[in-house]
């Protein structure tokens, strides 16, 4: 086994004894790598590199697995989304990872950290196979200086990535040749039978959301802002096709990052180093800052272009819709690096609610903030059939059940302290319809959600008129500046007040039947915040 530059890095502690091993390389040289030795990468127009990951080209929660370990198991979440595993199941998976990597004539290191916080920052070491990984790892993580990578010793996690090398279905607990494993105690995590890259991110955060809350602080499935003249903050929580991060890329604001953070005693940090959006029908119309950013140093995930101009159709998606680009957050012109900023005036729950009941903004108590928190609700609408078409409720805990390993009033405990502590407001913001069900009524303008969100930083809304919601117990805000009364109270938006009715009654019980599963773990007077069906 040999090292090539910028350090020389042993590998034989983990097994690993053969082939070259490529330490933090830079962009460039990753580049070189990727088209000189991964069959279909190319460079887009834009500079950034187009890398494909195979079969897969989205997240398999449905294969992650974790260890089952006599120090932890009193903490973790199990059921669907941490499926117990036993220490020899990881062994013969990580052993399996191992001996393919130990096949490679090239194996690529990234030395890393997560967390921008000083103290509470996680060094990470990701052993892979295919340099479009540690591109997307490089830049997805926090990168250290010349110093702190000569000093950066032992890790504190390290992910190995055999992703193109099945599982054996053969191993006991695995349901398919996919299978993603972390053990908290070993302090690893092995990939097998995915190439998709997204993995391994979400598995440090998913390390994050279990090791942060150990130490009194909240991980947060988040976008955050701050103001440009202070250290205040704002956090927006939101499943996808909510805006959280069209809402986030704020002009008006600074950009500490578009999806993970940490809520600690003197503020929030960023996990990342990079972000990680959706490509979906990008333009630079309707986000230029993800648009620009998306140059050389980034990577496209699984995108369509023309032979000829390698232009990108970001419009395509005979590939998969999942299309991606990841870039460094300094990429993003307002980004405030270091992604620090003091603690949050307005935390914001963005809901798109396709049922169109749910009001433009309201504010929400501390046990309510604590219920929705827990439910984390949006709406989605439902493929036709035969003419008609229905919204569809998604319930994600704490906006993002997946990555979740303690219990989610745990997390929500958590809020609730930190919102007394520091008096935050707390708001829940439709981003879906008004005046109807999709199909009837119309999508909520975005220029109107934005001069919400605006009201809300400048504090005007803190000031303004409510009136509670019958049915939801909400304090809807009646009055928003540059934005029309007669929007912000829903029941007056539907023509037919029947069928209002009848579609939030129906909103209420899905609310209530999806925190059944929760209530455990709930006060009672969380229960109670609920809606009245």
């Amino acid at each position: 086994m040999s090292t090539t530059h910028p350090s020389p890095l042993d590998l034989a502690p983990y097994g690993i004894t053969v082939g070259t091993v490529h330490r933090n390389l830079s962009p460039a040289k990753l580049y070189e790598h990727s088209i000189r030795y991964e069959a279909g990468s190319s460079i887009a127009d834009s500079g950034a590199l187009i890398a494909y990951s195979g079969a897969k080209t989205g997240r398999s929660p449905q294969d992650k697995r974790v260890v089952r370990h006599p120090d932890s198991e009193k903490d973790v979440w199990w059921g669907s989304v941490n499926v117990p595993m036993d220490k020899r199941g990881f062994q013969l998976n990580r052993e399996r990872a191992i001996d393919y990597l130990n096949t490679r004539e090239r194996l690529y290191v990234i030395d890393a950290f997560a967390g921008w916080h000083p103290q509470h920052r996680l060094k990470i070491r990701v052993v892979c196979a295919r340099p479009y990984h540690a591109l997307f790892m490089r830049t997805m993580l926090i990168r250290p200086t010349v110093e702190e990578l000569a000093t950066f010793g032992e890790p504190d996690f390290v992910i190995f990535n055999a992703g193109r090398f099945p599982a054996n279905r053969l191993t006991e607990g695995m349901t398919s040749k996919t299978s993603i494993d972390l053990s908290f105690e070993e302090k690893q995590m092995v990939i097998l039978g995915t190439e998709y890259a997204g993995e391994m991110k979400k598995g440090v955060f998913t390390l994050m959301h279990y090791l942060m809350p150990k130490r009194g602080l909240l991980s947060m499935h988040c976008s955050a802002t701050a103001d440009s003249q202070s250290e205040k903050s704002s956090v927006l929580f939101g499943l996808s096709g909510t805006g959280k991060t069209t809402l986030s890329a704020d002009p008006k604001r600074r950009l500490i990052g578009d999806d993970e953070h940490v809520w600690g005693d003197d503020g929030i940090f960023n996990i990342e180093g990079g972000c990680y959006a959706k490509a979906i029908d990008l333009t630079p119309e309707n986000e230029p800052d993800i648009f620009q950013a998306l140059r050389f140093g980034s990577v496209l995930e699984n995108v369509v272009f023309d032979d000829e101009g390698h232009h990108v159709d970001y419009h395509d998606t005979s590939i998969t819709q999942n299309t991606r680009g990841a870039y460094p957050i300094e990429f993003i012109q307002n980004a405030k690096v270091p992604c620090v900023a003091g603690h949050p005036t307005d935390i914001i729950f963005l809901t798109c609610d396709a049922f169109g009941v749910l009001p433009p903004v309201s504010k929400l108590t501390t046990e309510q903030a604590m219920y929705h928190f827990i439910s984390g609700y949006t709406a989605k609408v439902a493929g036709t059939e035969m003419g008609v078409t229905e919204p569809s409720a998604t319930f994600s805990a704490c906006f993002g059940a997946p990555f979740l390993v303690w219990h989610p009033a745990k997390y929500a405990e958590l809020l609730a302290e930190k919102l007394a502590k520091h008096h935050v407001n707390v708001w829940l913001i439709n981003t879906g319809w008004s005046g109807g069900s999709h199909g009837v009524g119309s999508r909520i303008k975005l220029k109107f959600t934005r001069a919400i969100i605006d009201a809300i930083h400048d504090g005007t809304l803190a000031r303004a008129s409510t009136q509670p919601d019958p049915i939801f117990g909400i304090q809807i805000v009646t009055q928003v500046p540059n934005v029309p009364a007669e929007i912000l109270i829903p029941e007056q938006t539907w023509a037919d007040k029947k069928a209002f009715a009848a579609t939030a009654a129906k909103l209420a019980r899905l609310f209530t039947e999806n925190f059944e599963k929760f209530e455990s773990g709930a006060t009672a007077e969380v229960k109670a915040a609920g809606p009245k069906v």
